[in-house]
């Protein structure tokens, strides 16, 4: 069972699963593959929330394009719990 923080978001848990099962995708090619609507610039905040805790990473520096890290496998096992991981603090 997957232990998510607080923080972690509906949308979140799909664009692990998608990176998961799709290996590396873009924030836009994520946002026309998924079963609920979700703009692509909203993807690209959460990708960017889920880099921060360390669960993705752009498979190149400075990319638009994300891959999951083995923090990202591991929690998508429920080996990790979400709570442990570091989270941007918003401005505002």
């Amino acid at each position: 069972m997957r232990r998510p923080a607080k923080w972690i978001h509906q949308l979140d848990e799909r664009i692990l699963e998608h990176l998961r099962d799709e290996g590396w995708a873009s924030p836009g090619t994520m946002s026309r593959h998924f079963r609920f609507t979700a703009s692509e610039d909203r993807i690209e905040e959460r990708c960017e929330q889920l880099r921060d805790a360390g669960l993705l990473a752009p498979i190149y520096r400075g990319a638009p394009m994300y891959e999951l890290t083995t923090l990202g496998y591991l929690y998508l096992a429920g080996e990790l719990d979400a709570k442990s991981l570091p989270r941007r603090r918003t401005v505002g």
